[in-house]
């Protein structure tokens, strides 16, 4: 882990204090847990992120149809109605 120093108003480091107290976890969990979640959501994940978390969702929805390779486009104008 690399170690870093951040400044807080003192609202936010109450109300810190006050989750890692009802988790039952570290101040530096939370703030953890915080960044890892706005990493997440970002929408400018870097390529390897963006790859792996297509992948993740690979083959976990099936459609119940056998040609969508092939009718791809035709089942996405009837989708979309274009």
């Amino acid at each position: 882990m690399v170690r870093t120093q951040i400044q807080l108003t003192d609202e936010q480091a109450r109300a810190i204090k006050r989750i890692a107290s009802a988790k039952g976890v570290s101040v530096a969990e939370v703030i953890r847990r915080a960044v890892e979640g706005v990493i997440k959501s970002s929408p400018k994940a870097d390529m390897a992120e963006r790859q792996k978390r297509a992948l993740d969702i690979v083959g976990r929805f099936k459609s119940g149809k056998r040609d969508v390779s092939k009718r791809h486009d035709a089942y996405l104008t009837d989708a979309y109605g274009k």
